[in-house]
């Protein structure tokens, strides 16, 4: 005789521990849960996931206490129908297509370089805490063209906000802390936007100070907001991911070789990376009307959590889903990056995240110089180090042994390797 196992804890430390196997049971035998932790319905099914950020009828209303104090004003996300088309139309061509091909890929080389150089002849670093964590928001700080000697305290700010975002225990002191990055990073900036106003520069700053569309202009609330949500869901995104990719490739020698003899591979990883250990495991939602989903009904105004961490290991929808896989046939490098995605990491839908394409750019660059300045790389410890958190979710340490291939620049040397199918 079989017994139902009871539904799982999400605030509990052996969730916050391994999330995967609390994620099988609640996609096996509970796909539609209210947990009273959070006060929130679990959806742990791809399928439901992926219409939860597809459907209309599942609005961002809750981002208004979720995300909004810390941003200090109403965001990208939070907005719909014209409001949210036209702010989207003001900030999206910065981060894509030649804007971001010309202007700023040089801006995301020479930071990888500078933070590579750091260490590069060392034997051992923390890729995490010396490379992974630094890299985006070092990127967006020279990116808004702001003073180079601030990257620390914008380092502050992004752990101070995502820290409030990712509060579900509702902890008063990590809140207060979040509220008080917002207010501390919206006064830095006011007097720097009063003067890219009035003299605008070829930075991103400027772009969004003169941007035009539709006769709609961002106030200076509307850019010291998008600049915090920019720190917060660009720079945690990259960090996690950047720390996870390595971790798993490091895990997975045959697949590290692979990717190290094809670079082409390394958006194939990114994906694969997004999949199989997502930095952003869970995004709420709000639906306006009764939604039925698998498992029940979700009741009008209730809040939703789209489990992304359970919906990207479904094995109703992908094969073999706790495997690693570099070169899976069921994810699809060439769409991962898109509104089109197979995976529900960067959400679906109009709410798609709007700077993938950034976070794309940062990871190829920053595995390829990685890659170029280290001909061998390992674990400096017997074992891959685990992930940690709930809300967000990555390794907070990832020390390896390095083999340095020189200075910048060096002449990149890859290895022949067997097909990347496990270990």
């Amino acid at each position: 005789m079989t017994t139902t196992p009871p539904p799982p804890d999400i605030l509990s430390p052996e969730f916050a521990a391994d999330p995967y196997p609390a994620y099988r049971i609640l996609r096996e035998h509970y796909p539609l849960f209210h947990d009273k932790g959070t006060d929130s319905y679990l959806l742990s099914r791809y399928e439901d996931v992926a219409r939860a950020f597809r459907e209309p009828v599942f609005t961002t209303d809750n981002y208004e206490w979720q995300i909004e104090p810390a941003h200090g004003g109403r965001t990208l996300p939070q907005m719909s129908g014209r409001e949210h088309s036209v702010r989207r139309a003001l900030v999206a061509p910065a981060f894509r297509g030649r804007e971001l091909r010309e202007k700023f890929l040089p801006v995301i080389e020479r930071n990888a370089r500078e933070l590579i150089d750091a260490f590069r002849e060392d034997a051992e670093a923390d890729l995490v805490a010396q490379f992974a964590t630094r890299f985006p928001i070092n990127v967006i700080v020279d990116m808004l063209g702001l003073d180079r000697a601030d990257h620390d305290r914008f380092h502050g700010w992004y752990e101070s906000v995502v820290g409030f975002l990712a509060n579900l225990s509702q902890d008063p002191e990590v809140a207060a802390a979040g509220l008080r990055a917002g207010e501390e990073l919206s006064a830095y900036l006011r007097p720097v936007l009063t003067e890219r106003r009035a003299a605008p520069g070829d930075d991103l700053l400027s772009t969004l100070c003169t941007a035009e569309v539709e006769g709609t202009r961002m106030s200076d609330q509307d850019i010291t907001s998008f600049v915090s949500l920019l720190l917060a869901a660009g720079g945690e995104t990259t960090d996690k991911a950047l720390g996870s990719l390595f971790r798993n490739l490091l895990a997975h020698p045959r697949q590290l070789a692979a990717v190290r003899a094809d670079r082409s591979l390394i958006p194939a990883a990114f994906a694969e990376t997004l999949r199989y250990t997502p930095p952003v495991q869970m995004i709420m939602r709000q639906p306006d009307a009764d939604v039925t989903l698998s498992g029940g009904t979700v009741p009008a105004g209730a809040t939703v959590t789209c489990l992304i961490g359970s919906a990207n290991r479904d094995e109703r929808h992908y094969a073999r889903p706790d495997a690693f896989n570099v070169l899976r046939t069921d994810l699809t490098p060439a769409t991962a990056f898109s509104a089109a995605a197979d995976h529900v990491a960067f959400a679906l839908g109009r709410h798609f995240c709007v700077g993938a394409l950034l976070a794309r750019t940062e990871i190829e660059v920053g595995v390829n110089q990685l890659l170029d300045a280290f001909p061998a790389m390992d674990f400096a410890g017997d074992t891959a180090p685990p992930d940690v958190g709930v809300f967000t979710r990555g390794p907070a340490r990832l020390q390896v042994r390095l083999t340095s291939g020189g200075g910048p620049g060096a002449v990149r040397s890859a290895p022949p390797a067997p097909h990347p199918s496990g270990r």
